[in-house]
């Protein structure tokens, strides 16, 4: 677990998808916002609904859906490559087997990941 925000202001606020495609993409938060916040526009959804994130997510990489498995076995299970995770409420970013955000989720069950690259 590594503890990070990539909030340029370094609040912390439901800005999860934001911080963990920054991280998982190398870019910046400020960038993130802009990519997702102009996606989400140009197909009429809200930022932060679960079906921009996926639909984002799904059009830029190869999804992996593992029953029954936490994130942090997720993330034990895989210690190669970055992913983004998602669970009930969060989304999060794994890089090479480390768990990359503002609190350690490892416990909470995975609903999905996408493989973004080595």
């Amino acid at each position: 677990m590594i503890y990070y925000n990539a909030n340029i202001f370094g609040y912390n606020v439901a800005d999860c998808t934001i911080r963990a495609i920054s991280v998982a993409e190398g870019i910046s938060w400020d960038r993130a916002y802009r990519k997702l916040s102009n996606y989400a526009r140009k197909r009429g959804l809200m930022m932060s609904s679960v079906e921009n994130i996926e639909q984002y997510l799904d059009e830029k990489y190869e999804r992996i859906c593992v029953p029954n498995m936490t994130v942090g076995e997720f993330a034990y299970e895989n210690p190669l490559g970055t992913f983004l995770v998602t669970m009930q409420g969060h989304i999060t970013c794994i890089v090479d087997g480390n768990i990359i955000d503002t609190f350690d989720c490892g416990d909470r069950e995975m609903i999905c990941a996408w493989y973004v690259k080595d």
